[in-house]
């Protein structure tokens, strides 16, 4: 098979989370301790970091790998989902993996993924810790794919954990209290090895707390320990932070090509967490800051409340869940514009009448549905959405509703592009 062949089979054959939702969910790790046997525990070979969180895992994972890639590390990075290409859920130093190593990783074990059933997955967290371990990377930031006590990734033995934050997503997985997706985030906690926690939340500190001592884990509140404060400059593309410690200690200024208002949680988590990988790594101040600057270039993140063009202002942003579009929403609320264009698609097995309540009602919305078979149909959603005050025309695929948007708005309106990865990714 040739690597679109081996890409059709491993999107279609087997089962997916990002295609079927709960059918693809195991309850235990035996196949990934099984399919890491078979690779001879390519786990082992390499250093890594470990992240979990419900929202803003991934910039933490780019960013972090940003900084150690200019630090001079060769930097393996494990993010999903992908927006365009497979590949860019296992890149090298930014560099995609290449496709004859998918295609020969699949090659050569592909009777025996037939035969022990194997998820999407699964084989992806295989393929990407293989590839890392042959190509001998100096660390690796390995970023969970949902939970995290269950994750097919959580056979690391890091050197580093970090926990974003905990927020309502997956509970049909995870539990339906903050306190019972908390102890499944706290379950990438290793003995001995430091954990990062980014955001305190009342209800999940002592669940963190309790598990760190019970894994004897020295544990790390991001926010109680460092403070960004933004920076006024007049620049479009940028934001900038002074970094503190909390005893009024000044770090340094950096600048992030990350627009959204919430990175500053993010960039907390980050900086938190090198100041505990300097025990492992040379991480000069320099590199700090030429890592948080390059991080788009470096490792190739986007559908971060990413500028898709200028008059009119056109933005994406991948926030998905309920807090996710809580600070889309509030950001949108501190721009200026005429009328606001909100191109919105949402997969199905999302609790969208929080999501709904949460969206601006003056907005004129372009219901769609992304090209996978767990997206909401659109003209379902405009009828849940009517319910909460949302009005605006379905269209059949997100590509006619985005450019629907673009030919109604004026030069002083704001087309926003969200909901979800999967329509963004159409967009982006």
């Amino acid at each position: 098979m040739q690597y679109s062949e081996i890409i059709q089979w491993m999107f279609g054959k087997l089962p997916m989370y990002q295609r079927i939702g709960s059918a693809a969910y195991k309850a235990d790790l035996k196949q990934t301790i099984e399919l890491l046997d078979l690779l001879n525990n390519p786990q082992t070979q390499f250093r890594s970091i470990h992240i979990a969180g419900t929202n803003g895992k991934g910039s933490v994972s780019h960013m972090l790998a940003s900084v150690l890639q200019e630090s001079g590390y060769k930097t393996g990075l494990y993010t999903s989902p992908h927006l365009k290409d497979f590949r860019e859920r296992i890149r090298i130093n930014g560099q995609m993996i290449p496709e004859n190593k998918v295609v020969q990783f699949i090659r050569a074990h592909q009777p025996d993924f037939e035969a022990m059933q194997l998820s999407f997955f699964e084989m992806t967290v295989g393929l990407a810790f293989d590839y890392f371990a042959k190509e001998q990377v100096d660390v690796a930031v390995v970023e969970t794919g949902m939970g995290g006590r269950l994750d097919s990734t959580n056979l690391l033995q890091p050197l580093l954990s970090i926990i974003t934050n905990i927020g309502y997503d997956h509970m049909q997985f995870l539990g339906n209290t903050l306190a019972a997706i908390a102890v499944e985030k706290a379950g990438i906690i290793k003995k001995g090895v430091p954990v990062i926690i980014g955001q305190t939340h009342s209800e999940t500190k002592d669940i963190f707390q309790e598990n760190a001592v019970a894994h004897q884990a020295p544990i790390v509140f991001a926010d109680q320990y460092i403070e960004a404060k933004p920076v006024a400059k007049p620049d479009t593309y940028h934001q900038y932070f002074d970094i503190w410690k909390h005893n009024n200690i000044w770090i340094e200024t950096v600048c992030l090509p990350l627009l959204g208002n919430y990175q500053k949680h993010n960039l907390i988590t980050v900086m938190a967490a090198l100041e505990q990988l300097r025990s492992d790594f040379i991480i000069q101040d320099e590199y700090i800051r030429l890592g948080l600057e390059k991080v788009s270039s470096n490792t190739g993140l986007s559908g971060r409340w990413q500028v898709l063009q200028q008059m009119p202002l056109a933005i994406a942003d991948t926030g998905h869940n309920k807090d996710g579009l809580s600070a889309v929403v509030e950001q949108l609320r501190s721009l200026s514009y005429a009328r606001l264009h909100f191109v919105l698609g949402i997969v199905n097995d999302k609790d969208i009448s929080n999501i709904l309540a949460l969206l601006p009602r003056h907005a004129i919305y372009y219901f769609c549905k992304a090209d996978i078979p767990r997206g909401m149909p659109a003209d379902e959603l405009a009828v849940k959405a009517f319910e909460f005050q949302l009005h605006g025309r379905v269209y059949d695929s997100v590509r006619a509703a985005w450019q629907s948007a673009k030919n109604a708005a004026h030069p002083n309106d704001l087309i926003f592009v969200g909901g979800s990865s999967f329509v963004v990714a159409e967009v982006v």
